[in-house]
């Protein structure tokens, strides 16, 4: 069994297991609605905090509670709250953490509905959003004003690739006494950890790199303390946003294999990078690993690898990306990421697509931008399946 000091993948495999009563080797699926009491006593003990059994799914669950402590290890927090998908655990810490006439700054370049919730949605109760490009934190000092609760950062950002510093943010949450909230989706916790730079929460779509399979949607939240962790847990037990048994269990089982398959996939997203680099069609390529990447040194000091995700465009503009998703034949022309499999997505119309096209210019996503999600397959077929398909931009 892993305990605290165990080396990262020890914890994959292990954290958040526990011995079921017949000596199950994974941790079970309870596919369970409700849990009985032993005594009328005990229900009224557990419904009361007295006692930690469980009494709903929607509150509890011990296949989820797995999942839920396994992520909380892996990046070092307290604990995790899984959620039924990855905008469930974007709402839920946004219902938790902001109130009536309050305000946010975020990320100007974040995943589409993370963005289109607050204009739309939490804009209904006065909640204000202000969105800044973060890799620069003088536009987020800018930003604050005195009802500012929460600073929400995702890096490397989605789609632009851009990265933003997690230190000189927690330097500044804790200045103005704000929440800093981190979607850690792109890196996972294999190649960074927010919590470690002084974040307050961070967040995944474990639909991506934490499953790795394309074949369940979920999230989770991870918090630095049992405060925040309460305040948030309620807010997503009674929004109804809870994660099923069968998902959490595909997602344990997705997660023993992360550092493996990252490790596989961003070995062969520097030789795609690189390629891309010098090809003639391309106009411009944004990954970490790439010396010319704004913030290459800064991906070297807070990140333990730099992904598999980039972005990039071709000299032939939106048409030319247009043909070269349609000529693609390994690489799957759909969205999500991180999984075992290449895909290519075009955010503007896609992904990105509910938000204004001001606004999406202002956060440098442009109609000739093409998202790339490395998959593991093998190197010499993803370049080969570019090449041919850059012949016919």
């Amino acid at each position: 069994m892993q305990n605290n000091k165990s080396g990262f993948n020890t914890k994959l495999v292990h954290a958040g297991s526990f011995e079921d009563e017949f000596g199950s080797a994974t941790v079970p699926i309870y596919q369970t609605s409700t849990f009985s009491f032993k005594s009328a006593q005990h229900g009224a003990d557990c419904f009361s905090g007295k006692s930690d059994g469980y009494i709903y799914s929607r509150i509890g669950n011990p296949t989820i509670k797995a999942l839920e402590q396994n992520i909380a290890s892996l990046e070092n927090g307290y604990d995790g709250i899984a959620t039924s998908s990855g905008m469930g655990a974007i709402s839920s810490v946004y219902m938790a953490l902001l109130g009536a006439g309050s305000h946010i700054v975020s990320s100007d370049a974040v995943y589409g509905p993370a963005r289109v919730i607050l204009e739309q949605d939490f804009s209904r109760f006065n909640v204000k959003a202000t969105f800044v490009n973060t890799s620069n934190v003088d536009n987020i000092i800018s930003a604050i004003r005195p009802n500012t609760k929460v600073l929400y950062v995702e890096t490397p950002a989605n789609p632009t690739m851009e990265l933003t510093n997690l230190k000189e943010c927690s330097k500044i949450a804790k200045e103005y006494n704000l929440f800093l909230v981190v979607d850690n989706t792109f890196c996972s916790p294999y190649l960074q950890k927010p919590l470690d730079f002084g974040a307050d929460v961070v967040l995944h779509s474990v639909t991506k790199f934490i499953n790795g399979h394309a074949d369940i949607v979920g999230g989770i939240i991870v918090t630095k303390d049992a405060e925040i962790y309460r305040k948030i847990r309620h807010s997503m037990v009674y929004m109804g946003s809870n994660m099923d048994p069968t998902q959490a269990y595909m997602v344990l089982r997705g997660v023993k294999t992360l550092a493996i398959r990252i490790d596989r996939a961003q070995e062969t997203a520097m030789k795609v990078a690189k390629y891309l680099q010098s090809h003639p069609k391309v106009a411009w390529i944004k990954y970490p690993g790439l010396e010319n990447h704004p913030q290459h040194e800064l991906a070297k000091k807070q990140m333990n690898g730099f992904g598999s995700m980039m972005s990039f465009g071709l000299t032939g503009g939106f048409e030319a990306g247009k043909k070269l998703m349609d000529n693609v034949h390994l690489a799957t022309l759909a969205v999500s990421l991180g999984g075992v499999e290449t895909l290519i997505q075009h955010p503007a119309s896609m992904t990105h697509a509910a938000v204004s096209s001001e606004n999406k210019i202002a956060a440098g996503i442009t109609d000739d931008l093409v998202r790339y999600s490395i998959g593991i397959e093998d190197p010499d077929d993803i370049l080969s399946d570019l090449e041919s398909a850059l012949e016919m931009c």
